[in-house]
């Protein structure tokens, strides 16, 4: 398969009534995408395998792989059978941090996440950000423009969004993914490599707020966080500890400040 964001499917649509008709609509590509740094294997995630390159970027950023877009080399991405192959080549000083996370991945495989010096791995200190929140014009603004900038989700009903807004709520950028952690990696990703900065804005995500999220929002320098759903008990926790302004349950009338 080509790499494509969806694809033409037939549906039989039935109604309230019984009543059965045919419906074709798109679907959203969902395959493995297996990411590889200076030849290694390091780890296989399911996405939509369009802009690869901004993925490449802001997923090796928010696995602490690189400290700027100058870390990267090159990026490749190869179309297999079942699949995506994204080849990425890092600089000689950080080909070394690949090498010891996969040690340790192979280490730990055949438990898990298990021991303290594990967890503390899983939960590694972040840096402070210096929260901004957004006025809550620029928070309304923002979540009724972002449809219309996501073409992905119009087609398929089946996509996040992850948005860099201004510190007015205008969408300066977006990228889409069926993984919700793939799109803010994507966002994260084509900020780096143009050199965008927010610039007092603040990021919108189309999911619930997760722990991870909040990390990759603090890891990008983000001021301020937006999501359409409620934040998890590590999200708040972690949000406070980099000083991230958190807020959730976006809604158009309506959102939730963390404290």
């Amino acid at each position: 398969m080509s790499a494509r964001s969806s694809i033409a499917t037939h549906f039989t649509a039935i109604g309230a009534d019984g009543a059965m008709r045919t419906a074709d609509r798109d679907v959203a590509v969902e395959h493995p995408v297996a990411i590889e740094f200076n030849g290694l294997g390091y780890a296989v995630m399911m996405a939509t395998p369009v802009d690869m390159v901004d993925f490449a970027y802001g997923f090796a950023a928010s696995e602490r792989l690189i400290g700027g877009r100058g870390d990267i080399l090159d990026v490749a991405a190869h179309e297999v059978d079942g699949g995506t192959i994204l080849r990425v080549q890092l600089v000689e000083a950080r080909a070394e941090l690949v090498v010891e996370r996969v040690r340790h991945r192979v280490s730990e495989s055949s438990c898990g996440l298990c021991g303290i010096e594990n967890l503390e791995q899983a939960l590694r200190p972040l840096p402070r950000v210096t929260a901004k929140a957004p006025s809550h014009e620029a928070v309304f603004a923002a979540l009724a423009s972002l449809p219309g900038h996501q073409p992905l989700s119009q087609a398929t009903g089946a996509v996040h969004g992850a948005a860099l807004c201004s510190a007015d709520g205008a969408i300066r950028l977006v990228r889409e993914d069926v993984g919700r952690h793939n799109a803010f990696d994507k966002l994260n990703g084509a900020m780096l490599r143009a050199g965008l900065g927010w610039d007092g804005g603040f990021a919108l995500l189309t999911a619930r707020c997760s722990y991870e999220l909040v990390e990759k929002a603090v890891l990008a320098g983000a001021p301020a966080l937006v999501t359409i759903s409620a934040p998890t008990s590590l999200a708040l926790e972690r949000a406070r500890a980099a000083g991230l302004c958190l807020i959730g349950l976006a809604r158009p009338d309506s959102y939730l400040l963390a404290e």
